[in-house]
């Protein structure tokens, strides 16, 4: 069974950085972070597949960076220049075949951790 955690959700200032942390238990294809606000669709944030490719979002592009620690079995989301657009529930999610920016194609996740931004 596959299961993910994450940690190191928060409140920050708007211009301020956090590092989202998601231990797992198997590292499969595809891993990502996605955000979800109240009465949206969860939106994907960024993934990277076994050969270290990565894909963002454009509202976070040159921000947020998704990095792996394979050793650790650790996926990681460093998030700077956080603005208050940027609050969300943030959710680790991996894969066995695909790797999309999708929601949907994901088949496990990780129960979030609340990020919020103050301006």
């Amino acid at each position: 069974q596959v299961q993910l955690v994450e940690s190191g959700g928060g409140s920050v200032q708007a211009g301020g950085s956090l590092r989202l942390s998601c231990g797992h238990t198997h590292r499969l294809y595809c891993m990502g972070w996605f955000r979800q606000v109240p009465g949206k669709e969860r939106e994907g944030v960024t993934v990277i597949d076994a050969s270290g490719s990565t894909r963002y979002a454009d509202s976070v592009k040159g921000r947020f960076t998704i990095s792996q620690d394979n050793a650790n079995n650790t996926l990681y989301l460093q998030m700077n220049s956080l603005k208050p657009e940027d609050t969300a529930m943030y959710y680790c999610a991996a894969d066995r075949f695909r790797c999309s920016m999708g929601a949907r194609n994901f088949e496990y996740w990780g129960q979030g951790t609340q990020v919020t931004v103050s301006s």
